[in-house]
């Protein structure tokens, strides 16, 4: 995990949902730490606090370090890595800030450098997009066929009689707030949290 998650510190761009896709990919499908419906869930949790990057990461080490703790105790163990990932998190980026900074400002005026940031910048909008799909379809359907290979490309491929009609419509609801009616995004997630939670109770009450 420390060796992982340092690395993926220091090679990955584009803020913290640009390395969640390559974290969540990592850690479901190559390392099986955990399945995807608990890094929806994972995601889920850190949202509601600030650090959304720093969560996700501590949660994905302690299920991690839980279920793997070699001749610790698990929750000794799970403690234990998810203090270690967040120091070689964190650690990388103190280090770019202060080799860095002395250069910024001159490498603001780099056209090659310029033109590069623009790239990195496009496959960052890429990866974003892969972010919300693989979220998107493990939070509305129930069962997945993961990983299902078409020649070079991998699929999650959704068993569409699993569909969760609650989890479609608060979706659905928060499309139609953010991009419809411009709302922000506090507002947002405060108005679906509210009607998933009575969606929720309605459907125990029923």
């Amino acid at each position: 995990e420390g060796l992982f998650f340092s690395g993926t510190a220091v090679v990955t761009f584009g803020g913290a949902y640009a390395v969640l896709a390559y974290v969540a990919q990592r850690a479901v499908y190559t390392y099986g730490w955990l399945a995807p419906g608990e890094m929806v869930r994972g995601l889920a949790m850190a949202e509601t606090t600030p650090g959304p990057l720093i969560q996700v990461v501590q949660f994905v080490a302690f299920m991690g370090a839980y279920r793997d703790p070699g001749s610790l105790d698990p929750w000794v163990a799970a403690v234990l890595g998810a203090c270690l990932v967040t120091w070689v998190t964190f650690v990388p980026c103190f280090v770019w800030i202060f080799l860095g900074a002395p250069f910024i400002e001159a490498l603001r005026g780099n056209e090659r450098l310029s033109a590069a940031l623009t790239a990195i910048t496009a496959a960052v909008v890429g990866v974003i997009a892969n972010l919300a799909l693989f979220f998107a379809v493990h939070t509305v359907f129930g069962a997945v066929d993961e990983g299902r290979n078409y020649g070079w490309i991998q699929v999650d491929v959704p068993d569409w009689s699993t569909v969760s009609l609650r989890a479609l419509a608060v979706s659905l609801l928060a499309m139609w707030l953010t991009f419809r009616r411009k709302i922000g995004l506090l507002p947002t997630l405060g108005i679906c949290a509210i009607v998933g939670a009575s969606l929720y109770l309605l459907g125990r009450a029923i």
